[in-house]
């Protein structure tokens, strides 16, 4: 089953900060805060769940390919990195979940856990 982006706002109890393309398919995702693991594993089309919310989360997310990035906990986001995802066609997502249970609730759409490589 395809989910795109839109389809993630509901079950995450989130609130768009930024919509790029909410049509967009997502097949895969990534949880981690290492911008550096991310780039090694997280792979192309994913949706990415984390606390970090600083504008290197925009870079890493357009380096990798990521349309999708949701951050965690209520965290605040940089204006700075809302200008960048707006700029980029990033969506932003904000969820109160914690990352297990935003995690737990992508898994229960069919999103499957993706990594680059094995270690």
């Amino acid at each position: 089953m395809a989910v795109k982006i839109r389809d993630l706002v509901e079950p995450l109890e989130a609130t768009v900060l930024v919509a790029g393309d909410m049509e967009r398919e997502v097949r895969g995702g990534y949880c981690g805060d290492l911008l550096s693991d991310c780039i090694a594993h997280a792979v192309e089309d994913s949706v990415w769940v984390t606390v970090q919310s600083h504008p290197n989360v925009i870079a890493v997310a357009i380096l990798v390919g990521i349309p999708c990035v949701v951050v965690v906990n209520n965290y605040d986001v940089d204006k700075e990195t809302l200008d960048r995802a707006q700029k980029e066609g990033i969506t932003v997502l904000r969820t109160p979940l914690s990352a297990f249970e935003a995690v737990a609730r992508l898994s229960a759409l069919g999103i499957p856990g993706k990594k680059r490589r094995e270690h």
